[in-house]
């Protein structure tokens, strides 16, 4: 007797196939998803990395000009303290200039002679003075050109004294201060 097969086998081995397929799909499927996962954490991963790098940098960078500012505002602060350091050096070279200014003054008033009012503006001294007679004035002139320290007397008024003065003679003159070398004043402050 002749075997015959009646099952469906063409119709259980497409259906046998068609699973395969799909198990294949769904497997293919799976690792793709878990590819496309993997790839999308790795550059998740590098996007969140480069950010940090850039924070970081931004941090820095303020840090940087925070540092900046606080040297420019040094900076600033130094000039002014050099500034003023330089005023005071000046302040402290002018002080025997002033003194010894004022020594002259007195050594060149001759008797019979009184300032009664003295102003500097730069290197213009304005003198305002009595005296006896107008000979002390031309004297006191001559003293003034005879000096280290002035120089261009000008008389500018002289007239006669008011009230209680009588006799005397009130004037206006002003020299111009000259500052010797620091040689020649040391030389004469010997003598």
């Amino acid at each position: 007797m002749a075997r015959i097969n009646l099952r469906p086998w063409r119709e259980e081995l497409r259906a046998d196939k068609q699973r395969q397929f799909i198990v294949m799909l769904a497997g293919a499927l799976i690792v793709a998803a878990g590819l496309a996962f993997l790839w999308q954490t790795h550059v998740q991963g590098q996007i969140d990395h480069q950010e940090s790098r850039n924070d970081y940098i931004r941090n820095a960078m303020s840090d940087l000009e925070q540092q900046i500012a606080e040297i420019e505002e040094l900076k600033e602060r130094r000039e002014e303290l050099l500034s003023r350091m330089q005023v005071i050096q000046d302040l402290q070279g002018q002080r025997p200039v002033i003194v010894r200014a004022f020594d002259e003054m007195v050594q060149t008033l001759p008797d019979g002679l009184y300032y009664t009012q003295l102003e500097k503006s730069e290197d213009s001294v304005a003198i305002v003075g009595m005296a006896e007679s107008n000979s002390r004035i031309s004297t006191l002139m001559r003293n003034f050109e005879n000096s280290d320290w002035f120089s261009e007397p000008n008389l500018t008024n002289v007239s006669a004294a008011d009230g209680q003065r009588s006799g005397y003679s009130r004037f206006n003159l002003s020299v111009q201060q000259v500052v010797p070398d620091a040689d020649d004043a040391d030389a004469e402050q010997e003598q």
